[in-house]
């Protein structure tokens, strides 16, 4: 497989690093494995190894080549050593943050999380007896919070749907006094746009079925880590069976490929919307963190290469002027996703945080008339269009 030691650029990582190339078949592209089992024992002495266990492959539940160039790919990127596909963000969290915590294990986590993740901590690791405590990103980012005793700590490095940003740096630093994992997800960051792990992090996490897959056609979650947390991580992976089909895989990898193209749209894009956004008498409040209004500004270009495509904002007018808004929008589908060349819309209240209460949204800064915007790769100039159309008609 073809290794990324030599490239220096992102783009060209992300097109050569991983592939499994052949010279018997003369192949360009990494094909897919789509097989369940493997010869085994293989004696082969040009055996291909899977790399949670460097020995030939098994079982696809272990290791799969195609899986692996994806894995290898994302790991060039991430800057990671070490990379692992799982078959979707949520088994790429719970599978990481377990593993992480091992028997009896205390988490610290920000609390203005993705909505499942939100409920994944607060209820099934406590069900499972594990304990949980939560600080706000605020006292997180100040350093007023003291992790001691805890087994890891967990940030999003930026929330959703509010678009705060986490100082990584300064998290690490201050987990790095007492040993301890800080792990991050940076699924709306992309790994074209920061490197936990280069910042102190001890494991990056991402959905890859957004920015990463980048075509709203993949489920898919991937973990970066060192070696030291590796093992565990994979071993817990091939027990609670959250290993991607080889065919999500290769369609990951395929995506992977452009990252570095369709971020850099992305960037641009939602800053040219969050720009139109904020001059407008119809939008209460923009959430973008490469606006100098955004409250957390300095921290993101202390910790972000790039500002991303993701913007928020709040109607004013409440929440049946804000759905009307969506419903007359032309270019943007309502679906709750987000990271694809297409641009998505969504109200949180009604999809990613439906189940957490009212009092619980407020804390966490999302009322109800909040609304995630996912840029797409569209030109801005009918984006904008499409924005005044459907303000004016409300």
């Amino acid at each position: 497989m073809v290794r990324s030691d030599n490239f220096h650029g992102f783009n060209t990582k992300a097109v050569q690093s991983g592939e499994l190339r052949d010279h018997r078949f003369g192949n360009i592209t990494t094909p897919i494995f789509e097989t369940s089992t493997f010869v085994f024992p293989n004696y082969e002495k040009e055996a291909y190894l899977d790399h949670t266990r460097n020995e030939p492959y098994i079982y696809s539940r272990w290791g799969n080549p195609t899986t692996q160039s994806l894995e290898l790919k994302y790991a060039a990127l991430e800057g990671s050593g070490e990379g692992l596909a799982f078959s979707s963000g949520m088994a790429a969290i719970s599978t990481a943050v377990i593993a992480t915590l091992g028997k009896g294990g205390k988490l610290l986590s920000v609390g203005e999380l993705y909505g499942q993740t939100q409920m994944f901590f607060a209820q099934t690791l406590k069900n499972y007896g594990f304990s949980v405590d939560f600080v706000s990103i605020r006292d997180f980012n100040a350093g007023k919070f003291d992790c001691s005793g805890y087994s890891a700590v967990y940030t999003e490095s930026i929330t959703n749907p509010t678009l705060m940003v986490a100082d990584i740096r300064n998290a690490s630093r201050i987990c790095g006094e007492f040993d301890i994992p800080l792990l991050v997800d940076a699924t709306f960051a992309s790994p074209f746009n920061q490197k936990p792990i280069a910042l102190g992090a001890s494991v990056a996490i991402h959905s890859a079925t957004k920015y990463i897959s980048g075509h709203s056609d993949v489920i898919l979650g991937l973990v970066g880590s060192g070696a030291q947390l590796f093992p565990g991580i994979s071993s817990l992976r091939k027990s609670l069976g959250g290993t991607p089909d080889p065919l999500q895989s290769y369609l990951a990898l395929r995506g992977l490929k452009t990252l570095g193209l369709r971020m850099a749209k992305h960037n641009t894009n939602g800053m040219e919307l969050a720009k139109f956004l904020k001059q407008h008498k119809k939008i209460r409040k923009v959430f973008y963190p490469g606006i100098e209004e955004s409250e957390f500004f300095d921290v993101a270009r202390n910790n972000l290469s790039g500002y991303g495509g993701m913007v928020s904002f709040e109607i004013a007018g409440g929440i049946e002027k804000t759905r009307k808004f969506i419903g007359n929008l032309t270019i943007a589908s309502a679906a709750p996703s987000l990271g694809g060349v297409e641009s998505l819309i969504t109200l949180p209240v009604d999809t990613s945080h439906s189940k957490i209460s009212r009092e619980e949204r407020l804390k966490m800064g999302i009322e109800d008339s909040l609304v995630r915007f996912s840029c797409g790769i569209e030109d801005i100039e009918d984006m904008v269009a499409d924005f005044e159309n459907a303000l004016a008609s409300i």
